[in-house]
């Protein structure tokens, strides 16, 4: 099992990694801070006076205003390959009252951000509704369904992959090593030690001299310490790996 484009669209777009938006009618790119929230809602943070928020100042008889949002992944490792580059299309619609509160404890479900407290004042909130979502990995284009888009979840190890691939790196080098030789038998064994550079809840990517291969855990992973408790055979060979 592998992630599927929507989960990785997804991941991407959650808002951990910089964003830049493309306004229609306006010079740019600009930066932009941004999360998908817990419904799949892209939802746009910026200051009330700045370029953002001026930007996407609609056009008279008109609601909202028409962008594209452009979020490209960050390998966490040197040596680790991106997972590619997300543009989620969309009208961008200004959020005001009742409405901007209820965006704003959405949007610090994923990034509580301080900032947060002065929307509606120094601070203003977009909601982008989305028609088009485009997945680009490996000069490959994959069109997303919106609605595959909105139900997909986030890996919930991406936050903490930097970590988790250090720490495997600087404490269980050895014992990842002769788990990946055992999983890969006698048909092909890499010169150098086998190295995790990117792990995700359905398995982990090793790299092997010049090649890379995908190991998947037996089960998709819900958290950290679930990661653990399903790694523990693995680290500890002589206790059941």
């Amino acid at each position: 099992m592998q992630p599927t484009p929507a989960e990785v669209a997804r991941t991407i777009a959650a808002g951990h990694l910089p964003a830049v938006a493309h306004i229609a009618c306006r010079p740019g790119p600009l930066p932009v801070r941004h999360v998908t929230d817990a419904h799949g809602r892209v939802l746009l943070l910026s200051p009330a006076g700045g370029g953002v928020a001026a930007a996407l100042r609609p056009q008279p008889g008109t609601g909202d205003t028409a962008m594209v949002l452009d979020i490209a992944d960050v390998p966490p490792v040197a040596g680790s390959p991106s997972l590619g580059r997300v543009w989620v299309s969309g009208w961008a619609t200004r959020l005001d009252g009742d409405e901007a509160k209820r965006a704003a404890l959405d949007y610090a479900e994923i990034d509580a951000s301080g900032d947060l407290l002065d929307v509606g004042e120094s601070q203003v909130l977009h909601r982008m509704d989305v028609a088009e979502v485009r997945y680009e990995r490996n000069e490959n284009l994959v069109d997303v369904d919106p609605d595959e888009f909105a139900a997909a979840a986030p890996d919930p190890l991406r936050q903490i992959e930097f970590d988790l691939i250090t720490d495997l790196a600087d404490h269980h080098l050895a014992e990842m090593s002769a788990y990946v030789r055992r999983q890969l038998g006698s048909a092909f064994q890499p010169k150098d030690e086998p190295r995790v550079v990117r792990m995700d809840r359905y398995g982990f990517l090793v790299r092997l001299d010049e090649k890379l291969a995908r190991l998947a855990f037996p089960r998709p992973v819900a958290d950290r310490q679930d990661l653990a408790h399903l790694l523990h055979p693995v680290l500890c060979h002589r206790c059941g790996g």
